[in-house]
């Protein structure tokens, strides 16, 4: 993403969410837990554009996307999305898509890793945001369920058939997708969906720890190895190695490498600067 601004004004304003950035983590709570953190159209939108203002900044090096209460998500609020959208004609549907769609890519595309801290419920569309997070780290109430087949719509919403099978191969991901049934997390963590399993009522805390030592590290190595892993995925092996290639001789060129043999011959931890 791009850190250049255009006219448009930055906000500290998110209406359908709560965020805190302390010393490069920026932590996202999901703020609906009357809702179980039910998502509208405007936490929706405020997701995508929020996403693309911490990646203008530069000044986040690592996130943490959590749920307030009793889980962490489940998915479109069926009155506010499911009921609005029955009455919509097809362009609306389209756009409506189309920004859910912008979402799980702003969180593969911003230039900083993504930890999901996951307990209870991570349903639908909160599931897929969960997916798209670089890290997963739940505790045993977490569970995921893939439901769009529920409601009569493709399993392949918002990219998680070309996110989930990258996760934890076709036939697991057929099944989750398939059938819409709930995945409890010891599950979740068999099949390579978690990156961890805390004990219990230790995701929120475990996560942002993960995300304090991700900021301390090179962020801008971080950044490129977010983007190679992103990149690649649909790229032949002869194209991945030049991009390797090419994306390694310009951080050869920083001043964290630098930094690095500066650290190690002199015996001290290294200053990173994210350069």
């Amino acid at each position: 993403m791009s850190p250049f601004l255009s006219s448009a004004s930055a906000t500290e304003d998110w209406r359908h969410l709560r965020l805190s950035v302390d010393d490069g983590v920026a932590t996202v709570t999901l703020a609906r837990p009357d809702k179980l953190n039910a998502l509208t159209f405007g936490a929706y939108a405020d997701l995508r554009d929020l996403l693309a203002e911490l990646s203008r900044e530069r000044s986040v090096r690592a996130m943490v996307l959590a749920g307030q209460g009793r889980g962490f998500c489940s998915g479109g609020d069926v009155d506010d999305i499911i009921g609005a959208t029955l009455s919509m004609n097809t362009a609306e549907l389209l756009d409506f898509n189309r920004m859910t769609g912008q979402v799980v890519r702003a969180i593969r595309e911003c230039p900083f890793p993504v930890i999901a801290a996951l307990h209870g419920v991570a349903a639908g569309a909160g599931a897929v945001l969960a997916l798209a997070a670089d890290f997963r780290v739940a505790d045993p109430t977490a569970r995921f369920a893939f439901l769009f087949t529920r409601v009569g719509l493709s399993g392949g919403d918002m990219g998680a058939a070309y996110l989930l099978p990258r996760v934890v191969g076709l036939g697991h991901a057929t099944r989750l997708l398939m059938l819409g049934e709930p995945v409890r997390a010891a599950e979740a963590e068999r099949i390579g969906l978690l990156s961890e399993l805390t004990e219990e009522g230790r995701a929120d805390e475990r996560a942002g720890e993960l995300a304090r030592h991700l900021a301390n590290g090179p962020a801008l190595a971080h950044a490129q190895t977010k983007a190679l892993l992103t990149a690649e995925l649909d790229m032949p092996l002869a194209a991945s190695v030049e991009l390797d290639a090419a994306t390694q001789a310009l951080l050869m060129n920083g001043e964290d490498y630098a930094e690095f043999h500066a650290a190690f011959t002199e015996k001290r931890p290294p200053k990173w600067q994210g350069r």
